[in-house]
């Protein structure tokens, strides 16, 4: 099965920026829909920004604007553009296709703090 790696997470304050990365084992054409999922402490892990195989995106309300999620299939990576950060936004954050199937990464730790 497809493995994901992701990286890029880090430690930043208020207001600044990361991107994330994610690689994929094997071709995420197949897979369609690809998304980048975050889960806090003590809550349940959410969806917040997910791209169609063609590159249509969507976004869960709390990260419109600030967030832009894009994917290579040539190279089988997904990306996480993440601006104008907030201490809200820290969590581990994880990519994965979003259907069906799929195997969970380690996912990458992201901390928004001053």
């Amino acid at each position: 099965q497809v493995q994901f790696e992701e990286s890029g997470g880090g430690l930043v304050q208020p207001g600044g920026s990361l991107r994330l990365s994610c690689a994929a084992s094997g071709s995420i054409i197949s897979f369609g829909a690809m998304g980048w999922y975050r889960q806090a402490p003590g809550k349940q892990r959410e969806l917040v920004a997910a791209i169609t195989r063609d590159g249509t995106t969507s976004y869960v309300d709390s990260v419109k604007g600030r967030f832009g999620i894009s994917r290579d299939n040539a190279n089988n990576m997904v990306y996480l553009q993440m601006n104008s950060l907030k201490p809200g936004d820290t969590a581990v954050y994880y990519c994965k296709n979003t259907g069906a199937g799929g195997n969970w990464g380690q996912g990458t730790q992201v901390t928004v703090s001053s």
